[in-house]
């Protein structure tokens, strides 16, 4: 019996932790076989159609490209797994799919295997459908789970996926997660001991996927202290948690000992309308979240990536672009404006009629319109989501967009008009997308144009290493260049040759400044020249 362990990840450098631990906590040989999403679907079912018995790794991303996999694939057992179809067991059944295994897998397989075996008894097996129903719900226990980060490959390029529990305290209405509501936790020790010898085969980023991280405090602080005395260099440790229960303390400790970018804080806000919030069973203390995100981002230590949710019941139009402005004047590194999505098993998903949803009938199941957001609603969010994606949470441009908050009254409708403006004029060349964007805050006649404008220029130049295209106006022919490189040589102390700078510099003259980029080699330089 030759069985295949089959992920279909969004990336390359997300690798599937659910496979092997299945692997690692069976008796039975098993081979693991990853692919992305990208992958040609003929060269997937081509390296799995060899083997009895595959067994996919279901998630939102990859669903759509396992449905059509299953149609192609003949006379094998096919087993589901995974968040995605745990609640919609029958309609896969329905499709030729001999078993689906229902949230937690790790036991479930292995007497799978063992029952296809003739080695047990099917309705022995605990989470399994099948085409006479369902055996019985079972969650396992952690103090048993084999650990399997050893069966890792290739961390140094790769985001290590860690547990340190599972199940989740809270019970938003949306979240497949609230379905677990029985928090449990992997032994601490173990978890560090991993993380040592991930270490030193060269992980760098390690992402937890545990859904409320500092759920149990005492684990959080120890776990906290442990990487700050034991981390590399270039680590990068991720986390999403619940914002209000951080403590003044622990954010202060990190902030006081931790290096810069080594904590990487993923807090979902999703609104800041009350009654919203209420609706989905989210009990969040607005006052207490902002002031630890505020005290978070007052020493630029921790990195922090905040969450919204658009299409929340009794969340309208206006309601969400106040949201949004409240959120963004947070200033967060970067900010996810998502839709809801409408999963088969949530309590939302349940109530769906009731709140007027109308939503995409295939993964990811975005929603449309409901009560409160019609469609073209729906739009202008997108509209706005496309442009603040580009340019907010692109690095590239940080300098200037934080000059720009500065300098506008309704961040929301500056991002939706905006991207209203740039829809035919920004392409994938970034010097159009810098153009573009200057080209808007001309149009608008925004406050501090001019500051704003030089930023734009600094920051696209600060981005490339060798000398790039212009897209200002302000340009400079050869022989006056060489003029006021002259001039500028003569005048300003400069670690370069005048050979140098007629080289490997490129100037823009604003006519109150000149800022003069140099490019040599290895080398990069950036100077502001003349009056504020």
């Amino acid at each position: 019996m030759k069985v295949a362990l089959v992920g279909i990840n969004a990336k390359y450098i997300h690798p599937n932790l659910a496979i092997r631990l299945l692997k690692k906590n069976t008796a039975y040989p098993t081979d693991i076989l990853e692919f992305t999403i990208k992958d040609e679907i003929d060269s997937i079912y081509n390296k799995i159609i060899g083997y009895d018995v595959i067994a996919f790794s279901c998630y939102i991303w990859n669903i759509e490209i396992i449905k059509m996999l299953i149609k192609k694939i003949e006379n094998k057992i096919i087993v589901l797994g995974g968040p995605e179809v745990s609640y919609n067991a029958k309609y896969y059944l329905d499709m030729g799919v001999r078993y689906v295994i229902k949230n937690e897998g790790e036991e479930a397989f292995d007497m799978l295997l063992s029952y296809l075996d003739n080695k047990c008894n099917l309705n022995d097996i605990p989470n399994l459908y099948h085409k006479d129903g369902f055996t019985y719900d079972k969650l396992v226990d952690l103090d048993k789970i084999k650990m399997a980060y050893d069966l890792l490959d290739d961390v140094e390029n790769k985001i290590v996926y860690l547990e340190t529990s599972r199940g989740c305290p809270y019970k938003c209405a949306y979240c497949m997660a609230s379905l677990d509501n029985k928090l449990r936790f992997f032994n601490i020790n173990e978890i560090k001991e991993t993380i040592l010898v991930l270490n030193q085969k060269g992980a760098r980023i390690f992402k937890f996927l545990d859904r409320t991280f500092n759920a149990n405090k005492k684990n959080f602080i120890d776990l906290i202290d442990f990487i700050i005395k034991n981390h590399k260099e270039d680590n990068s440790f991720q986390f999403e948690i619940t914002g209000d229960l951080l403590s003044d303390e622990i954010i202060d400790y990190i902030n006081t000992n931790a290096p810069r970018n080594l904590f990487r804080f993923e807090i979902g806000i999703q609104s800041t309308n009350v009654e919203a919030n209420l609706a989905v069973g989210r009990i969040q203390n607005n006052e207490k979240l902002f002031s630890n995100i505020n005290r978070i981002q007052s020493k630029g230590i921790i990195d922090l990536h905040l969450d919204l949710i658009a299409g929340l019941p009794y969340e309208d139009y206006n309601s969400f672009i106040n949201t949004f402005n409240e959120v963004v004047a947070l200033r967060p590194l970067e900010l996810q404006l998502g839709f809801l999505k409408l999963l088969c098993g949530t309590r939302l998903f349940d109530e769906k009629d009731s709140y007027g949803y109308i939503y995409q009938n295939h993964a990811p199941y975005e929603i449309i319109k409901n009560n409160y957001l019609s469609e073209e609603d729906i739009k202008n969010i997108h509209i706005c989501e496309d442009a603040f994606e580009k340019y907010y949470n692109n690095s590239i441009y940080r300098r200037s967009i934080q000059i720009i908050l500065d300098n506008i009254d309704n961040p929301f409708m500056f991002f939706h008009n905006l991207g209203v403006y740039n829809i035919d004029k920004a392409t994938k060349r970034l010097e159009d997308s810098f153009k573009a964007l200057d080209d808007y805050l001309k149009y608008i006649n925004i406050n501090n144009y001019k500051t704003i404008h030089k930023s734009l220029i600094i920051d696209y130049l600060s981005y490339f290493n060798l000398k790039p295209k212009a897209w200002w106006d302000e340009r400079v022919d050869s022989k006056t260049k060489k003029q006021k490189l002259r001039k500028i040589f003569e005048a300003y102390i400069t670690p370069y040759t005048l050979e140098d700078l007629f080289k490997y510099s490129m100037l823009v003259d604003l006519g109150y400044q000149c800022i003069l980029a140099i490019y040599k080699e290895n080398e990069k330089n950036i100077i502001i020249i003349g009056e504020n």
